[in-house]
């Protein structure tokens, strides 16, 4: 799909109340004009003297860096620009403005390249120190602005990569609203950015971030900071919600955020991310600030939901940033004391995010908790790997990987490696015949690692398989949607989750590939994987990426890495070979060596390769991983009884029973009652439909188990009770002074109305500055979970009542939103 230029006519004198932008989700009006005074972009001067008062500690290390020139640009010229203005400091506030030269006098930066970052840093320091620039220099300025913006009109178009965001869009909304009054253009310029993020970006964030994940895997942190800046200027410039556009993104992002760092005990360990894709090798650094950044900011707008209230808990581990000798400036802007802290403990501990094709879950919430991670994603941009149906664990360190160093987009290493399966914990099925397309990222010849495809060289894809927006990937059909996360189940002593990664392989090699993962906390994962290949001869390979050499003990392999062990045993195939690729080996792939062009710390230095003894077609694997500490016991080693037509594997005081002819089984966990799993969310052998996916609730009652089929009476029963509690919330909120705007129907139509007041008959609702009465009696489900969801109200009790009154779509979303 072709964007649209940027090239958009001035519109006038801009009036607040004649802007209505229609946005995906509905239609969100400019609350505000666009103050005239500066600052503006992070709020009014008198809005950063409150922080400054409220943020003390910040502060002083914010005046501290604002006076430290040499640190880099993206640290400096925010501070010493926040600064100047709060101090009335004009020697420091030339001192912004002459570092903001260095890019207003060019050259003008165009491509995969960070201009954004240049105009964000310029429009900071021009929005703070505006009453010291020279009416040349604002001229220059607002030229410089203009000339970059129109240069990269064709820059960075793909909504699913991380320079849209990041590299392009943060930066030309605040040059935008950093000159809206004294640049002709910026309005016109600000308008298309939103159109585009409207019609594009939004329908890719609630298509590849559904449940706050991003399928491009780590890079969401590269641009998410970033755009989450600009997401709070046009709410600070003109009362713009663009987070309410793409509320499967947003609304669970600082969630899903959450469960995308390894777990630990100190402030900088807090933040480390796991690695998904290119980049991240779970260690701490200056992403990792604008992780927590980007949490406090969304924990901040969503303020009065329950389990935001448990992320800003985890948020509060840090005091402030790690780093604070750096990145001060997002702790002033973004640490907000005032945000409400929730329970983290009895917070959930797992959370699944579908567009992203990815569940995480810990075994508690201390920092020496067991982390799985567990990937399945279908094909959306670059940054992806060849990585479905790929895990990892972490205990006390990071125990099972992912492999290879990402030293060159492009390079042999990246290509043959790093990107491909075999550097992944996943399946390996090797025909001698499969030909791997060379050119992939552009690159040199292709090696047969036996692993997943690539059929994008030469596609409409392109050599890198890139979709540029959600219409596009949905076009592509069989290149796009490659995989499925089939199933999820949190149960509280285990949790559940289910990958058909099937087509994601050469169809002319691989017929079945599912896995199934138990993890029974805090400790145990139990993982069955079906494969079929279309020949006996072609040699499967079940794969571990251990971040140190194993040691072979009594048949089974400990991998130990720091205070953590991770001991590995093999249940199924009875007859396996065992090799150890380490040293030389490790980066060879069909012979040929793709060794990285430089060494990194924390990746894995030992490729497991587990293969069954005698050559068949079908082939079960089961395997049992089990963390503990370095210094502690080994466990006692699980057993396991191959039937005809199903395994059962007993471990840790457990029974799993895995099926062989299809997807499923059942858990009896120690001490408790034999439950099914997953048997109405997958089917037999076969893929489930693009995006389809049974997420259970934690704790699933019998009156809600069944939120996708009809209401069952009891779930009917319980909806009236929950009703009788929202409308409850309701009326406190309102009659406390809490007044929203809300859709209901008056006078025959469905209208967006402001709620003024509320008594135990009725609502009454303002339109066009007239009253009407609303019957609590009268209202239908829609309206009533309408005017619940915006007020501050027991998410639980919201999303039973969508289940009892068979609203299955706001049902999804309230489950999607909270992780119920």
């Amino acid at each position: 799909m072709r964007r649209r230029g940027w090239g958009v006519r001035m519109r006038g004198i801009w009036q607040a109340a004649a802007l209505v932008l229609i946005l995906g989700c509905g239609s969100i009006r400019a609350a505000q004009a666009v103050p005239t005074t500066h600052p503006r972009l992070f709020g009014s001067l008198a809005q950063l003297q409150q922080f400054r008062q409220e943020r003390a500690e910040a502060y002083k290390n914010l005046a501290a860096n604002a006076r430290d020139e040499k640190l880099n640009d993206y640290c400096w010229m925010p501070a010493a620009a926040l600064v100047s203005a709060l101090e009335n400091d004009a020697k420091l506030a030339r001192a912004a403005i002459a570092r903001a030269q260095t890019y207003i006098q060019g050259p003008i930066r165009t491509g995969h390249v960070t201009f954004g970052h240049d105009l964000a840093l310029c429009a900071i320091v021009y929005d703070h120190t505006h009453a010291h620039w020279t009416e040349a220099e604002r001229a220059a300025f607002v030229a410089y602005a203009n000339k970059t913006i129109e240069a990269n009109v064709n820059s960075e178009t793909g909504v699913f990569h991380n320079g849209y965001y990041g590299y392009k869009n943060w930066g030309i909304g605040l040059a935008c609203y950093a000159t809206l009054h004294e640049n002709p253009r910026a309005r016109g310029f600000l308008d298309a950015l939103l159109n585009d993020y409207r019609t594009r970006a939004c329908p890719a964030l609630e298509l590849a971030g559904a449940g706050g994940g991003w399928a491009e895997g780590h890079y969401v942190h590269y641009w998410i900071f970033e755009w989450l800046v600009f997401c709070e200027a046009a709410r600070a410039c003109e009362g713009l919600d663009l987070y309410a556009c793409a509320p499967k993104f947003f609304g669970s992002r600082a969630i899903a955020s959450l469960f995308e760092v390894w777990p630990g005990h100190a402030p900088h360990e807090l933040n480390r991310p796991v690695p998904m894709g290119d980049g991240g090798y779970g260690t701490y650094g200056g992403y990792s600030e604008k992780i927590l950044a980007a949490r406090r900011i969304l924990c901040a707008h969503y303020r009065d939901d329950p389990a935001h209230a448990a992320a800003a808990a985890y948020n509060r581990k840090i005091e402030r940033t790690c780093i604070p000798e750096a990145y001060s400036w997002l702790d002033f802007l973004w640490n907000d004391p005032r945000v409400p802290s929730g329970d983290l403990n009895a917070f959930k501990r797992s959370h699944f995010s579908p567009g992203a094709g990815w569940a995480a879950a810990r075994g508690d919430w201390s920092g020496d908790a067991t982390y799985l991670f567990f990937r399945c994603a279908d094909r959306f941009t670059a940054h992806q790997h060849l990585d479905a149906a790929h895990f990892l664990i972490y205990k006390h360190a990071p125990l099972a990987g992912d492999g290879g160093v990402y030293d060159a987009f492009d390079s042999s290493h990246t290509s043959n490696y790093y990107l491909r399966s075999i550097a992944h914990n996943t399946i390996l099925v090797h025909d001698p015949g499969e030909r791997f397309p060379d050119g992939i990222r552009a690159a040199g010849a292709s090696f047969n690692d036996g692993g997943q495809a690539y059929p994008w060289c030469g596609s409409p894809m392109g050599h890198n398989g890139n979709a540029s927006d959600a219409a596009d990937w949905k076009a592509q059909g069989a290149l796009s949607d490659i995989a499925d996360f089939a199933a999820f189940e949190d149960r509280g002593a285990y949790v559940y989750m289910v990958a058909d990664a099937t087509r994601a392989y050469s169809a002319k090699k691989l017929e079945l590939f599912t896995r199934q993962i138990v993890f029974l906390r805090p400790d145990t994962i139990v993982i069955c994987d079906r494969v079929r290949a279309r020949s006996p001869a072609f040699k499967k390979t079940w794969l571990l990426q251990a971040m140190e050499t194993p040691k072979e003990q009594d048949g089974r392999l400990i991998v130990a890495n720091g205070a953590g062990r991770l001991t590995v045993q093999t249940l199924l195939p009875a007859q396996t070979s065992v090799k150890l690729c380490s040293g030389a080996d490790l980066y060879k792939v069909d012979g040929q060596s793709c060794p990285p062009s430089k060494p990194v710390d924390h990746v894995p230095v030992c490729r497991v390769e587990i293969s069954p003894v005698q050559a068949q077609a079908f082939d079960v694997f089961v395997h049992v991983l089990t963390t503990g500490s370095s210094g502690a016991p080994v466990p006692p080693p699980a057993t396991v009884k191959d039937e005809a037509d199903g395994v059962e594997v007993s471990v840790a005081g457990a029974a799993i029973r895995f099926e062989k002819s299809r997807l499923g089984g059942s858990v009896c966990p120690a001490g408790g009652a034999r439950t099914a799993l997953a048997a109405q969310a997958v089917a037999d052998g076969t893929a489930a439909p693009a995006g389809r996916v049974a997420a259970a609730p934690a704790v699933a009652p019998a009156a809600v188990a069944a939120a996708a089929n009809e209401p069952s009476a009891e779930a009917r029963a319980l909806a009236g009770t929950r009703r009788a509690e929202l409308k409850a919330a309701v009326l406190a909120a309102v009659q406390s002074g809490r007044h929203e705007a809300v859709f209901v129907e008056v006078l025959g139509k469905l209208s967006k109305v402001k709620l003024v007041a509320a008594n135990e008959k009725e609502l009454q609702v303002s339109l066009q500055g007239n009253r009407f009465p609303i019957a609590w009696e009268g209202l239908p489900p829609k309206q009533m979970y309408g005017i619940a969801s915006v007020y501050p109200v027991d998410r639980r009790a919201l999303y039973e009542y969508c289940v009892g009154m068979g609203l299955k779509e706001e049902a999804e979303r309230e489950l999607m939103k909270t992780g119920l």
